[in-house]
């Protein structure tokens, strides 16, 4: 009986296109944006060209100081911030009167460099056009020392080697965060639909009194629709897995070389598809009860927003915090734990107390939301109403 009326809710759902909608197409769309942002963010701009905007007496020698960067491209301008403002330019350079005769003289020689700092391109080429100029900065101070030799040396008394703690790419920090934030909405968002639909819907068309009246158990009525959503949702947050991991390996280039699991590829694989499945699960807890307090679907639409709102806030979290400093209580945190535990994996790290003590801990959860919501069903002033 209970496989029965899973099987029927699961078809009602698959025929709202709405269900296929947000469970199907809108895990692809938005995995496929955020992953090319991700990869564009990522991006050394090797490839890209420039504008910086300079001033009309810009000569030979000034711009010889850029030679060697291909991807810049001058653009004169009797007024340089004014090119930048009207967008003809991602950056503006303006020089001091004279800057290389004056340098070559010994005398006075600023420089002011003009661009926007939110802008990706802009800030890129403001990188590029300070290390350059840094660059041009040293080698003027070798030539004055070596005139009046001195030893260059005597400007560096030490060196500095910066060496990484881990060997990974640092882009799979970006993956880290945009995978278990996606995982989350993708299946709070496929999942949502479903469980206002099978209560507050039942109730909103009055057909829940004549599914109550039939011989089915209240029981097997609550397991099979929370059955649905748990599917619903588990199934969600596997295309999502399965969308964004074709999608770096097919149309990404730097975030698939920051992604290598080795030999134990498949097997955390499987760990993220079933940390992904305890976790639609323990959703599916959460909206069955919200859907059981609303009287119609709007408002249990309005109860189960700040649980999906609140999906998405551990990505603050933990995109702040190294992997060598997560700690037993970032996998005993229900939602959290989710975003730890699969930061973890992505680095390739399978810690099975960690992963025990995050499926115990949703566990725990999924079962007490269960049985508040059993309560509920059980009494005809929470599902008649």
């Amino acid at each position: 009986m209970l496989l029965n009326i899973y099987l029927k809710e699961i078809k009602d759902c698959f025929r709202d296109r709405r269900t296929l909608l947000l469970t199907v197409l809108l895990p692809i769309i938005m995995m496929t944006g955020l992953t090319l942002f991700y990869e564009k963010l990522i991006s050394d701009g090797g490839d890209d060209t420039y504008t910086l905007a300079v001033d009309t007496s810009f000569g030979t020698d000034e711009a010889n100081i850029f030679a060697a960067h291909k991807n810049i491209e001058l653009v004169k301008s009797s007024n340089p911030e004014k090119a930048l403002q009207e967008g003809d330019a991602q950056a503006a350079l303006i020089l001091t009167p004279g800057f290389i005769r004056n340098i070559e003289n010994d005398k006075e020689a600023s420089v002011t460099l003009i661009g926007d700092s939110f802008s990706q391109n802009s800030s890129n080429l403001m990188n590029i056009v300070t290390n350059a100029l840094s660059t041009y900065e040293m080698s003027i101070i070798s030539e004055r020392l070596k005139a009046q030799e001195i030893d260059s040396a005597i400007i560096e008394p030490f060196t500095i080697h910066q060496k990484e703690m881990s060997e990974e790419d640092p882009s799979i920090n970006l993956i880290a965060m945009l995978i278990p934030m996606m995982l989350a909405l993708a299946i709070g968002i496929g999942a949502g639909p479903a469980a206002s639909d099978l209560f507050a819907g039942e109730k909103e068309k009055k057909t829940m009194e004549a599914l109550l009246m039939t011989p089915v158990k209240r029981s097997t009525l609550l397991i099979s629709k929370w059955l649905t959503i748990s599917t619903i949702g588990a199934l969600t947050g596997i295309i999502t897995l399965v969308v964004v991991a074709l999608e770096i390996t097919f149309l990404t280039e730097n975030l698939k070389k920051s992604v290598s699991f080795g030999d134990n590829a498949y097997l955390i694989i499987s760990l993220a598809i079933l940390v992904s499945i305890i976790y639609a699960m323990f959703i599916a807890s959460l909206l069955m009860v919200t859907s059981i307090i609303g009287k119609t679907v709007k408002e249990s639409q309005s109860y189960s927003t700040p649980i999906l709102m609140v999906a998405v806030f551990p990505t603050v979290f933990t995109s702040t915090i190294g992997i060598n400093e997560l700690s037993y209580q970032h996998f005993s945190i229900p939602i959290l734990n989710i975003f730890s535990l699969l930061k973890e994996l992505i680095f390739g790290i399978i810690n099975y107390e960690h992963i025990m003590l995050t499926i115990g801990s949703n566990l725990i959860c999924m079962i007490l939301f269960f049985i508040i919501g059993r309560i509920m069903f059980m009494k005809d002033k929470w599902v008649m109403n």
